[in-house]
């Protein structure tokens, strides 16, 4: 997350709500990329009330990839989530993901459907399309949506494939699934809801990071 205060509080009860009544062992890390806001304030008073809510802090903005990075590799479960700030994918669909990992899939990502061709401002989704196509061309070929911010990976291949990543921008989610290619570990796209959510950091530099 990076200067998320506005939107920080809602997704940490929408998603501590889920993970208490899941009847699962859990924890949770928020990891802040140098936010300048009080992001990192309500992130620590989350955690002081919950010894499973662990913060990770960086000096300084670095990008999405460095800070997702990072979290994953403190975690410790035998699965690890990844999910944006802004909860755009609800965090209920991750049953879905968990069904994939169940039918002996390595890694589960959430394709977005429907409402994802067309609830886009232009800017954004003409963006998308053409990244799109870019990652089909000449990185994951059969892909369709590998952006999605709601991914889910057996754990100890997701802690070995991000200790290798090295990207620090918005491909660093291109990079981790050809690592699962390079290694063998399978990874299915998986329909999910989504919604747009305004606010979104994404810009025409970072198609190119």
């Amino acid at each position: 997350m990076f200067n998320e205060s506005r939107r920080l509080p809602a997704t940490l009860v929408a998603v501590l709500d889920h993970l208490r009544s899941a009847g699962i062992v859990w924890e949770l890390i928020v990891s802040d990329d140098g936010s300048t806001d009080d992001t990192y304030d309500l992130a620590t008073a989350a955690a002081e009330h919950d010894p499973r809510v662990r913060v990770v802090r960086h000096p300084v903005n670095r990008g999405k990839g460095h800070a997702v990075r990072r979290g994953v590799a403190i975690t410790r479960g035998r699965r690890v989530l990844v999910c944006d700030a802004d909860l755009a994918t609800p965090i209920a669909e991750l049953a879905r993901l968990q069904a994939a990992l169940d039918d002996g899939f390595d890694a589960a990502i959430g394709s977005r459907g429907g409402a994802f061709a067309v609830d886009r401002p232009p800017v954004r989704r003409m963006l998308s399309d053409v990244g799109g196509r870019l990652i089909r061309a000449v990185a994951l070929p059969g892909t369709v949506d590998t952006q999605c911010g709601f991914k889910l990976f057996d754990g100890a291949k997701a802690r070995a494939a991000f200790a290798r990543a090295c990207v620090d921008g918005w491909a660093f989610d291109i990079e981790v699934l050809r690592l699962f290619r390079a290694c063998g570990w399978s990874f299915v796209e998986v329909p999910v809801a989504w919604t747009h959510q305004s606010g979104s950091k994404l810009r025409p530099g970072h198609c190119l990071e």
